[in-house]
Order: C-alpha cells, then structure tokens, then sequence
C-alpha cells in the first residue's frame, strides 16, 4: 500500500487524503464529492486558494499567469487546456488571472505574460515567460523540471 499524499480539491479547497496508488483512479473530495482531477487547469485567482494548492497539495502546481487581453496567453490556452488533460494527476495545472489577482502577479514578480511556473513542495523550481502553443512542449517542459 502506498503513502497517502494530500490533494487540495479544486472546487471546495478542502485538502483530501488519497493514496498515491489511487491517483489514477478517479478520486472524489471527501467533501464536496467533486472530482480532485478534472484534466483541466483550475482558476486560482483567489490568494488563500492559490496558497492552499501550492503549499498544502504533495503533487507538483503548474500555473499560468496570464490576462484576458494578452494575445499569446489567449493563443497559448488551447495547449495548456490540453496539457492539464495530460499532465493530471501527477501535477495539479492552474491559472492565475493577473488583472483580477495582480497581488499575486507582484508577489511572483511576474513582469510577462503569459509565464509559466511550477511549484513543487511550495517552492517554485522552474519558471518559463512566453507564450509555449504545443502542448507536448508544455508537457516536456513540466516533466524536465520535476524532481526524480
């Protein structure tokens, strides 16, 4: 039987337990009964939720910065939409409106958008400006800075 790793559900916020075994399986929050993966990215523009995801959930936080009125984030969307598919539930894929959380652009010090950063165990590990339009690159990307 493998560890239990703690997962933050993208609906409620409540952090789940569920065996690293399990993940692959399709679990449910406990709480809300929603599904803790949805292989879709999950809009953190809310800074508690943003904190809970990235510091209490033992799987990697990938997330976008990026604003409605940004040309290349718009054009970078549909890859990421389809990288989130592949990537979960060994990362968790968010969002990060910066015009409606710009405390979290600054805090970040995000200067460009779109920007990629991956966070792992709270700590960002890898970040990434520009625009990335394939999702096997996003994909490749993520995989190359994930720890062994």
């Amino acid at each position: 039987m493998s560890e239990p790793l703690h997962i933050v559900c993208p609906h409620c916020h409540t952090t789940n337990r569920v065996r690293a075994d399990q993940l692959g399986s399709a679990p449910d929050c406990g709480q809300c009964r929603q599904p803790l993966f949805t292989g879709h990215p999950v809009a953190l523009d809310d800074e508690a939720a943003f904190d809970k995801h990235v510091t209490r959930s033992q799987v990697p936080v990938l997330v976008d910065f990026w604003a409605p009125w940004c040309g290349p984030c718009r054009m970078m969307a549909p890859a990421y939409e389809k990288a989130a598919a592949a990537l979960e539930p060994r990362v968790r894929v968010a969002k990060v409106n910066t015009e409606a959380a710009q405390a979290l652009g600054g805090r970040y010090n995000i200067r460009s958008i779109p920007t990629l950063v991956l966070f792992v165990g709270g700590k960002e590990v890898a970040r990434q400006p520009g625009a990335m339009t394939n999702p096997a690159q996003i994909v490749q990307w993520v995989n190359a800075h994930l720890p062994r």
